[in-house]
């Protein structure tokens, strides 16, 4: 993790008062990594840190609050549902298993959140995205994972709430192919090397050549030969 500290005196134009969220561009990734050397010139170390000056843009950010009800009856269903947002048990269901009716928890949901259940839960769910988007992970795994059956049903939940689609809130291009962080919303930029052509397997544990082919009694690329059908080794190729 490469992180930038700049003193305020160096850039008079920003007045930012509160901890800002920046748009970390390939550019800006870029010379935070070129700042990194100890071999600079002084007039080289200045002009990257001008430019770098005029590379720092913040982008709108939404924050996505979920009040908690006080009720234990509410709470009790509050708490189940964190814990897992996909559960997608109607309040009748839940009132059962708490010991209330369902118009008793929506009720209560009302007035102790400002909040109807399905609203509340929904809030919840687009909470609960975020570290999953922020990972990386595909729209419709992470819609799956709250609770939405398609990805277009919680994208359109997650523009109605947020006011911008999941990839517009962590652009898809911002990371690398094993989720680590390239840039996007951020202050800081991870290191790396320079993005690789996008690959495809062609050839999994246990079968010999092209996807498809005989499979093997010992997989050869595994120190020792593990068995086969341990989906765990992956040749890419370039396409």
């Amino acid at each position: 993790m490469r992180s930038a500290y700049v003193a305020p005196a160096c850039c008079p134009h920003i007045d930012w008062r509160e901890p800002t969220v920046l748009a970390v561009t390939p550019l800006l990734r870029a010379l935070i990594d070129h700042l990194v050397r100890t071999d600079l010139a002084a007039d080289a170390r200045n002009r990257a840190e001008a430019v770098l000056l005029d590379e720092l843009h913040p982008v709108p950010v939404t924050s996505v609050s979920v009040p908690a009800p006080r009720d234990a009856r509410a709470r009790a269903v509050a708490e189940r549902l964190s814990a897992n947002p996909a559960d997608g048990r109607t309040l009748a269901a839940w009132g059962t298993e708490v010991g209330a009716s369902a118009r008793t928890l929506a009720r209560l949901f009302v007035a102790e959140t400002g909040l109807a259940f399905g609203q509340w839960r929904e809030r919840l769910r687009m909470q609960a995205a975020m570290p999953y988007l922020a990972a990386g992970l595909p729209i419709e795994a992470v819609a799956d994972r709250i609770g939405y059956a398609t990805a277009s049903s919680f994208t359109a939940a997650f523009h109605r709430l947020v006011g911008v689609t999941p990839r517009q809130y962590f652009p898809v291009g911002s990371w690398g192919r094993s989720g680590s962080f390239r840039g996007g919303a951020a202050g800081s930029a991870r290191s790396g090397a320079a993005p690789r052509a996008k690959t495809m397997p062609s050839a999994v544990h246990g079968r010999s050549g092209a996807r498809g082919g005989a499979p093997d009694a010992r997989c050869r690329r595994c120190p020792g030969g593990l068995p086969t059908r341990r989906r765990h080794c992956v040749a890419p190729r370039s396409r």
